[in-house]
């Protein structure tokens, strides 16, 4: 008989799926059930092996796939249908009711909190996240970062130095429609006790953390991390909250982090492939064809792009350099249009370049040995997959926890350079053009991106399983 079920809770995109899936495969790993529950628009997305294992249940809640502009009450029809659904698992004859419920902050609301509660199931914090952006908004917030003075270094108690806030490193570039494709709302608790929509998504500096309040009741914090990649802000984070902070990860694949180096890992055997303009074989044959360590891979994830002008200015800058490169373009992103480099440079380009639209195969490039650079939003999922490769990077953030991601790979880690100093302005052709140049002609970045991937060996971190079963252990004492 298995020891207990747990129920896990992720949120609306594929950046916070695909972490989950992982999770409820270590969960089942120590014989336990594990019940994910997911919005209805991913179940595409999950590969016919997850559903094998017999001690993971799939649970879906019907939902249209959240998009900028979706009426509100699609969105409350959305959250109802959560609420039904959390209510039928929970009701529904157990031989054993849920130890807990691991749920993602982004859902982790008054109101789910509430149907947790009323059947006496402990929650768990999930951020799909590392812990270094969740510690930095919080000190952020703590910091009063509109007060510092030209020149100051606002040094932040508890976290490394090289984290400390400037002028400079609280500034963010505008963000609107052109940015995103999939802004979303979540609810939060009305008056009478329904959901009604917010928005989701991180704080500015020096704003108050949207999860702060969720977390109050949560019994620990889990984290898609490991002690030896974030020890100073798992601590920071425990010593803040006075509560646990498991650093579970990697919520990566299996075969992925446990692959040597130079084996190549292909997505399609661990995800489900969205559209695609190339195959894998494709992919792979023009990896095949290009020297170790020369190619820039470059890819804003799924949700996310450059404005068109910056799209032109990385086009430009692409042309002009002699690097080959992937360049992953999501359609109708104000990215160069579908089948062709902007202003028509297919010709001047040829073969040293492929860009490929729609779904790209991210575990198989990164881990191919011809990758030899990452030019990212460093977007979690992304930074921590290239670290794993020991892939170094050049960052452009676009958004919310992205500048925090980028910071730490570049000045505490220092597996990187920055596309540009000002994250507030717009990237020109001109900052490509260099930083480029700079990351790919880097022999000491690559090298300690190298010694920092050859530090977690081809083994789920040991840390990470004893925070695992500290977590399980805690819950069932519950």
């Amino acid at each position: 008989m298995s020891p207990g079920q747990v129920l896990v809770l992720t949120a609306f995109g594929h950046g916070h799926l695909f972490p989950s899936m992982e999770l409820c495969k270590h969960i089942a790993s120590r014989n336990y059930k594990a019940t994910l529950v997911i919005f209805s628009h991913l179940s595409s997305s999950i590969h016919s092996s997850f559903h094998e294992n017999p001690l993971i249940e799939v649970v879906e809640v019907p939902s249209a796939s959240p998009r900028p502009g979706l009426p509100v009450h699609k969105q409350a029809e959305t959250y109802n249908e959560l609420a039904r659904v959390l209510e039928a698992i929970l009701s529904r004859p157990h031989l054993q009711m849920p130890t807990c419920a691991v749920v993602n902050v982004f859902m982790l609301l008054g109101w789910t909190k509430n149907i947790f509660q009323k059947h006496g199931i402990p929650t768990v914090a999930l951020f799909t996240s590392g812990a270094c952006s969740p510690s930095m908004e919080y000190a952020s917030w703590n910091a009063r970062p509109e007060d510092l003075g030209p020149g100051e270094v606002r040094l932040l108690p508890g976290l490394p130095d090289e984290m400390g806030l400037t002028q400079l490193n609280v500034k963010r570039r505008p963000f609107g429609p052109l940015l995103a494709k999939g802004a979303a709302t979540a609810p939060e608790p009305s008056k009478a006790g329904g959901p009604s929509p917010r928005k989701m998504g991180p704080p500015g500096p020096g704003e108050k953390p949207d999860w702060l309040d969720d977390v109050d009741r949560a019994i620990g914090l889990v984290f898609n991390t490991f002690d030896n990649l974030e020890r100073p802000f798992l601590n920071y984070l425990a010593n803040q909250f006075k509560k646990p902070a498991w650093g579970v990860g990697p919520l990566s694949p299996e075969m992925y982090w446990k692959s040597d180096n130079g084996a190549v890992v292909a997505d399609g055997e661990v995800r489900r492939s969205g559209q695609s303009s190339i195959t894998e074989d494709d992919v792979t044959r023009w990896l095949d064809s290009k020297p170790p360590g020369s190619v820039l891979f470059i890819s804003f994830g799924s949700t996310l792009s450059l404005t068109p002008e910056e799209s032109r200015g990385l086009g430009g800058a692409l042309a002009e350099s002699a690097r080959p490169f992937i360049w992953v373009v999501q359609p109708n992103s104000g990215g160069p249009a579908p089948g062709h480099f902007p202003d028509g440079m297919d010709d001047e380009v040829g073969d040293r370049g492929l860009i490929i639209t729609g779904w790209a195969p991210q575990l198989l490039i990164l881990s191919h040995p011809s990758t030899g650079g990452f030019l990212s939003h460093c977007g979690w999922n992304s930074t921590i997959e290239a670290i794993l490769k020991g892939v170094p990077f050049l960052t452009c953030p676009i958004r919310g926890d992205q500048y925090d991601n980028a910071r730490w790979v570049t000045e505490h880690l220092k597996i990187g350079h920055k596309v540009c100093e000002d994250p507030s302005q717009f990237v020109t052709n001109s900052d490509f053009v260099k930083g480029i140049e700079r990351l790919m002609a880097d022999k000491d970045v690559k090298i300690r991106a190298m010694e920092l991937r050859s530090r977690f060996g081809h083994s789920f971190p040991v840390s990470s399983g004893a925070a695992l079963d500290a977590l399980l252990k805690e819950t069932s004492n519950h």
